[in-house]
């Protein structure tokens, strides 16, 4: 079933906010802070003014210039000087998790069953382990773009947004308008992710077109897609739990924190079971910066750690992960997901030869079921991986378009890669070190292994969702692999060959 939109986007017909153009509209550019809570101390706007055609704007804080070319906005944006005072932090990317576990935060108890004692007290072996995941950037190739045209008592504003609905409030409040005199329209997207759902561009535009009197673009430039993204919250997993005699899992005490609660339910059977939840992850003042929504919120974090919490009680007990996981299920839908990719994948007890290495995970991302497993290639010297192949397995219920099902399933993959191997925010205190592609590194063509995909279809399910579920199982999917071809395990992502090395140097 072939999308209506194909041939739009490949023959450039298709419209994105950026390529919007009106009559009398100015490209605008917003003067960016050094570091998130810098403030405003001094500015000189004398060399800007030397450009022709060029109009300076300011609102408090907000400074912005406008002309009719982009370039020349660009060229008078950086000709202004100003001063800031940016203010002290130890916080950084080091420490930032030893942090988020000390702050304050009302635990939420998710699920409860059993007698954790009891369970503590009938384990023969134990297991206590720490998980660790870090800022992550929505990156999308086509940044955050607006255009706003603000009247006296309305105004209609064309977003890149995956929130129509309440960007119109958030907007009215900005320009002292009502939400029903606001009209969002919304042209193509383009790569969202949930980074596209703040509208942060589109008030620049709105409030700089109120000053200005005109249509105003605001179109943000890699380092400032970056520096004002949300990104997906750093957080941590605590899990503690432990195994009977005959090697089924007795308990299981989990706690995250600032993650989230999605996908933090136990999928095994387990008699007795603690899930708490610590602190709301995309509110509050606990992060140096904004955070948010990022491709299956909360679940990356909760499903990496889970999953290789799995693996390491099966390595624990010299269990083979696919017959640790079927004999501690119940869930007769999980298994038969289970089974439908372990004989795509020709899954076999043992060992694959040095520099080999495979891993499995499996999961229930809102209602969908998936079952992942990958060959990975290892290079013990330079530290890195190479992924080979995966298969991946999905119930959905009914597989509506069997075509776009496989397409989300594989892009899906292929993004995960980057938060597995590589994407993770450097900065100190408010300043974000990564403003470009040189340092922030996203998959590469290069990295893509063979992906294939299995639709498990389940007529007696109703439809759900295929394009985020593979994503979520990635982290501890390839960190799986790594610990069978290495024999290191990493409980803290991305697994960046610098940090294996470091795991590897200090093993004894």
């Amino acid at each position: 079933m072939p999308r209506s939109d194909f041939v739009d986007k490949v023959t450039g017909k298709a419209q994105f906010a950026g390529d919007i153009r009106l009559p009398g509209m100015l490209y605008g550019k917003v003067l960016r802070p050094p570091a998130h809570g810098a403030r405003l101390k001094s500015v000189d706007f004398s060399a800007a003014k030397t450009i022709k055609n060029v109009r300076i704007l300011q609102d408090g804080e907000l400074i912005a210039v406008v002309h009719p070319l982009p370039d020349m906005a660009e060229k008078a944006l950086s000709l202004i000087q100003a001063e800031y005072e940016v203010p002290e932090s130890s916080i950084d990317d080091q420490n930032i998790h030893q942090l988020l576990m000390e702050t304050p935060a009302k635990d939420n108890i998710i699920e409860q069953k059993g007698n954790l004692s009891e369970g503590i007290r009938s384990a023969r072996h134990t297991f206590d382990e720490t998980y660790f995941t870090p800022y992550v950037a929505h990156a999308p190739i086509g940044t955050h773009s607006a255009v706003a045209y603000v009247g006296r008592d309305s105004a209609t504003v064309w977003i890149g947004t995956q929130r129509p609905f309440g960007a119109n409030g958030e907007i009215a409040r900005a320009i002292g308008l009502t939400p029903d005199s606001v009209r969002v329209i919304t042209p193509y997207v383009g790569g969202g992710f949930g980074g596209k759902s703040q509208v942060g561009q589109a008030v620049q535009a709105a409030r700089i077109s109120k000053m200005a009197g005109c249509p105003i673009q605001v179109v943000w430039s890699r380092a400032e897609e970056f520096f004002y993204d949300t990104f997906q919250p750093a957080a941590v997993v605590k899990i503690k739990s432990g195994l009977d005699e005959i090697g089924r899992i007795a308990f299981w005490d989990y706690h995250v924190f600032f993650a989230g609660e999605r996908s933090s339910q136990n999928i095994y059977d387990v008699p007795h079971v603690r899930t708490i939840s610590r602190g709301r992850p995309l509110r509050g003042n606990h992060h140096p910066f904004g955070t948010g929504a990022w491709r299956g919120p909360g679940s990356n974090t909760n499903i990496f750690a889970r999953e290789s919490h799995i693996d390491i009680m099966a390595a624990g007990t010299g269990v083979d992960p696919l017959e640790f996981r079927i004999k501690n299920l119940a869930d007769k839908r999980m298994i038969r997901v289970i089974e439908a990719a372990a004989e795509k994948f020709g899954w076999q007890p043992g060992k694959f030869p040095g520099g080999l290495g495979r891993g499995m995970a499996c999961l229930d991302y809102l209602g969908t079921y998936v079952a992942a497993m990958a060959q990975i290639r290892f290079e013990r010297g330079s530290g890195r991986i190479q992924v080979e192949r995966i298969v991946i397995a999905q119930d959905m219920g009914p597989v509506i378009n069997p075509e776009g099902a496989r397409i989300q399933m594989e892009g899906a993959v292929t993004m995960g890669l980057g938060y597995c191997l590589s994407e993770e925010i450097h900065f100190k205190g408010g300043r974000i070190e990564d403003l470009s592609f040189n340092t922030y590194k996203i998959p590469l063509l290069s990295w893509t292994p063979r992906i294939e995909t299995v639709l498990v279809d389940n007529m007696e399910m109703a439809p759900s969702g295929c394009g985020e579920p593979p994503i979520v199982g990635m982290g501890a999917l390839i960190a799986n692999a790594l610990f069978d071809a290495a024999g290191v395990r990493l409980t803290r992502l991305p697994l960046t060959p610098q940090r294996i090395r470091a795991k590897l140097n200090s093993a004894p």
